[in-house]
Order: C-alpha cells, then sequence, then structure tokens
C-alpha cells in the first residue's frame, strides 16, 4: 500500500477529460490549468474537488503556482500532467498560422518539471510532436533525462486499449522515482455499434435537433443540399461516390475527379471504432462524422461517448461549437484511467 495517497495537477485541463479518468483511477487531482475559461464551469461541475485556475501558461510561474496552491517541491507522489494544444503538429493539412503560438507550450510546461521535480510526469499529444526533428518534444525528453527521470514513450492507437475510436498519440510517462513504462494495449476492442445506437440510449433524431436537457444529443443543422447527399450515402460507412458525380451535387473541390479525402461526408461503420474525434466532430464537411445510418451528423453527446467521457458529464458551452471543441480536444477519459492505473502501479513498485 502507498504511504500517500497520488495527487495531481492536470496542466491544459479543458474540460477535465484526463482529470476525470485520474480521478477514477483514484488519483487526487488538485487543479486543472487551462487560459480557456470558458472550460471552468464544465471542468468544476465534473470533477468535484479540482479547482480550476484561468492561467496562460506563457505568463504564469512556477512561484505562482507554488503560491496558489500550496504545493512543495520534489514531492514524490506528485503527477504533473502536460497535455498541450497540438494544432500545430498535427498531419491534419490546415493552416498553421492560429496555432504557431501554441507549438513550444511542452517547455513551457517544462519549467514548472524543472522547478517541481515532482515523482511523475505524463504529456499526451499528436504524434507529429515527437517526430519532427525541429519539434519541441527532443528537447524536452532530454530535459526529463537531466532532471533525473525515467522515461518511457511511444505512439499508442488507443483502439488498442478499448477506446472506440482510432485515436493515434504520442504517449509519455516519466518517473522520477521508480521504473515506468507504458501500459500494454488490451484485447478490448470496442466499436461503434458497442457504445451508440437505440440500445444504448441514443433515440434517433434529425439534423438540427436541439436537446436542452444535459444529456446534450443534439445535432447541427444542415442545408437541403447535404441533406440529399446523406440520403444517396451508403448507410453504414459509405461515402460520397454515389453523388460526387452528379452536378447538381458534386463538391467544387473535388470536381477534377481526385479519388481523395473520401472520408469527407462519410458515415462511421457500425462495426469499427469511429475516426478521430476532433473538435469538428459536429460537421459532416469535416470528416467522417455522419451517422451510420441516419441523415445527420453524430450529436455531442455521441461525440462524447465516442471520447469516453461518462453520460452523466455536464457540458456547459454557448454554443454547438464550443461544447465540440471541449470534447474533441479531450483527452480520453478512459484511457486517463488506463494511464492513472498504471502510475499507481510504478508508485507501488518503488
Amino acid at each position: 500500500m502507498m504511504k500517500h495517497r497520488l495527487k495531481a495537477i492536470d496542466f491544459f485541463s479543458g474540460a477535465g477529460g484526463l482529470t476525470n479518468g485520474f480521478m477514477a483511477a483514484g488519483i487526487s487531482v488538485l487543479a486543472g490549468i487551462d487560459n480557456d475559461g470558458s472550460c471552468k464551469e464544465t471542468f468544476e461541475r465534473n470533477n468535484k474537488g479540482a479547482v480550476f485556475l484561468t492561467k496562460d501558461i506563457t505568463k504564469y510561474t512556477p512561484e505562482d503556482l507554488k503560491r496558489d496552491l500550496n504545493i512543495k517541491k520534489s514531492d514524490n507522489n506528485m503527477i504533473f500532467a502536460g497535455c498541450a494544444p497540438c494544432q500545430f503538429w498535427s498531419i491534419i493539412r490546415t493552416s498553421k498560422e492560429k496555432s504557431k503560438k501554441t507549438k513550444n507550450l511542452i517547455l513551457d510546461f517544462q519549467k514548472f518539471v524543472e522547478y517541481f521535480r515532482p515523482g511523475f510526469v505524463v504529456v499526451e499529444n499528436v504524434p507529429g510532436i515527437s517526430s519532427k526533428k525541429d519539434g519541441p518534444m527532443r528537447n524536452f525528453i532530454a530535459a526529463l533525462g537531466s532532471f533525473g527521470y525515467n522515461v518511457a514513450r511511444g505512439v499508442t492507437d488507443m483502439s488498442l486499449y478499448g477506446i472506440p475510436q482510432k485515436r493515434k498519440r504520442f504517449t509519455l510517462l516519466a518517473s522520477r522515482v521508480s521504473k515506468i513504462s507504458l501500459p500494454k494495449s488490451t484485447s478490448e476492442k470496442i466499436t461503434v455499434e458497442d457504445v451508440l445506437g437505440a440500445k444504448n440510449g441514443f433515440s434517433k433524431i434529425e439534423a438540427g435537433t436541439k436537446d436542452k436537457t444535459n444529456f446534450l444529443h443534439t445535432t447541427a443543422g444542415l442545408s437541403k443540399t447535404n441533406l440529399e447527399r446523406l440520403r444517396m450515402t451508403m448507410k453504414n460507412g459509405g461515402d460520397r461516390s454515389s453523388w460526387q458525380n452528379k452536378k447538381i451535387y458534386q463538391l467544387p473541390c473535388y470536381a477534377s475527379g481526385e479519388k481523395k479525402f473520401y472520408d469527407t461526408y462519410g458515415r462511421m461503420w457500425w462495426n469499427k471504432p469511429s475516426p478521430t474525434i476532433t473538435t469538428k466532430f459536429f460537421s459532416i464537411s469535416n470528416g467522417r462524422f455522419a451517422h451510420p445510418e441516419e441523415n445527420r451528423a453524430i450529436s455531442l453527446r455521441e461525440g462524447a461517448t465516442l471520447q469516453t467521457f461518462p453520460k452523466d458529464y455536464e457540458f456547459v458551452g454557448k454554443s454547438i461549437a464550443s461544447v465540440a471543441k471541449m470534447i474533441g480536444n479531450a483527452v480520453p477519459p478512459k484511457f486517463a484511467r488506463i494511464i492513472g492505473e498504471q502510475i499507481i502501479m510504478s508508485a507501488k513498485n518503488r
């Protein structure tokens, strides 16, 4: 039995996916830190006992954190988790201008690790952050070594850990007090059909449905043309090939007949994990986010469920887009729990 219970601080916490998973594992989360204050109510409402600090980590200092939370240096039972915004290092082909400011946030996180030297460090990010020669992760890993940490790292596919979506992420666990390794994948493979559909509490709804309850089975509206496109799209994994050559439905960007990006406007498969749930999962034009058989994109709650949030997790936001951003940016709570349990096991063996 551990002498003292493990505790954690969730940097870049957002709406609390990692915090929720850590708490489920039995770790006491002291606080979430994020510069997006719109996440505060969602975070605190669902993660009792943890406070949300609205802070910009590029300006916030270790001394500020010491004052705000009264934590000490070299605490062997402390976990610092730093799952920074990662759009700049994503392989998704979007403009990187907006995300330039956040590309080196992991190095801002590093100053807290260096100052406090917690017992454990956790990082989850897009695979690109570790593969790029000019990426900050190499410097961060080298720094951890110089601080005396054992480091385990690799790219994990969360669908191999019982998460119902294909979500590849760079995962790093580091320990200053014990040996550490990444958790082993499980044989549990969960599909869309296992968690969505009427048998799982999701009634049939139409595009544009507004669910005013906390369940938020809410969907974005669709134009008449997009509704017709979906009606022509084969159920259970269909794509735009059934209508792309019909002039009135053809998408200008694919008018040349190029056979690429078939996930756009595509339906999910019932018998497979979903694609990666992004911040734009409410829109069929941003990926394979159409329901396997209903003529709509998946709802907010369906996206949250594919991210493994508990069904009673309450999201507080001003719009579909704001809630979807909280959900898509989160570390899936089930994966966070697995990581938390791995750290607990490491701590017991020190």
